[in-house]
């Protein structure tokens, strides 16, 4: 039940249980083609961010030597979006989804006149 995706719906990245902020109740990562969410259980309940691939200004990654923490910036000026102890290919599938996530959304360049 704890250990297992939130949704069916998108490809998921479960944080590492052996990071601080993550043994019983692990944070989770989806990448929709129109949205991410960070979504971490509670013993009751959970709590869920969204933002839109539109909104995303840039992903940094933070990496240590197994674990890395995904920092998704706004374009917006609000907060980030904070995720500690992903593994760090977990990291950089992350990144990857959301660039192609936001390459599938730009709209085609419009044929120069002639």
């Amino acid at each position: 039940m704890w250990n297992s995706p939130f949704t069916k719906d998108a490809p998921v990245f479960t944080a590492s249980r052996w990071t601080s902020g993550n043994r019983i109740f692990p944070t989770q990562i989806a990448v929709y083609p129109d949205r991410v969410v960070r979504y971490t259980p509670k013993l009751v309940g959970h709590l869920e961010e969204t933002i839109s691939t539109d909104q995303i200004a840039s992903v940094k990654i933070v990496a240590g030597m197994l674990f890395a923490d995904v920092v998704i910036e706004t374009t917006g000026g609000s907060q980030p979006i904070v995720c500690h102890g992903h593994w760090k290919g977990d990291a950089d599938g992350i990144r990857q989804r959301i660039s192609e996530a936001q390459e599938k959304r730009r709209p085609a360049p419009a044929a120069p006149p002639r």
